[in-house]
């Protein structure tokens, strides 16, 4: 009985052994996608930055949309009026 017993232990120990570095495996791999995921959240988040520049917004506005920032003597100023009964804030 005691063989038996001991016989049960010895597997027991392997088996948690093999599936302890089976689970090590594991880790190490989700933690190489891990850093590769963040080395390109970091470009992407660069990249970002770098598209959405006021200089490069502007650039595209004047070179592909053939936007011009207006003359004083294109700006009209219209001044609200009040309407009867309506509240002022």
């Amino acid at each position: 009985m005691l063989i038996l017993a001991v016989a049960a232990s010895a597997v027991a120990v392997v088996y948690s052994t093999h599936e302890s570095r089976k689970a090590f495996v594991a880790l190490q791999e989700l933690q190489r996608e891990r850093d590769t995921l963040n080395v390109e959240w970091g470009r992407l988040r660069i990249e970002q930055g770098t598209v959405a520049t006021h200089g490069r917004i502007e650039r595209i506005a004047r070179e592909r949309l053939g936007m011009r920032m207006p003359e004083r003597d294109d700006i009209v100023i219209i001044r609200a009026t009040r309407v009867a009964g309506e509240a002022t804030h």
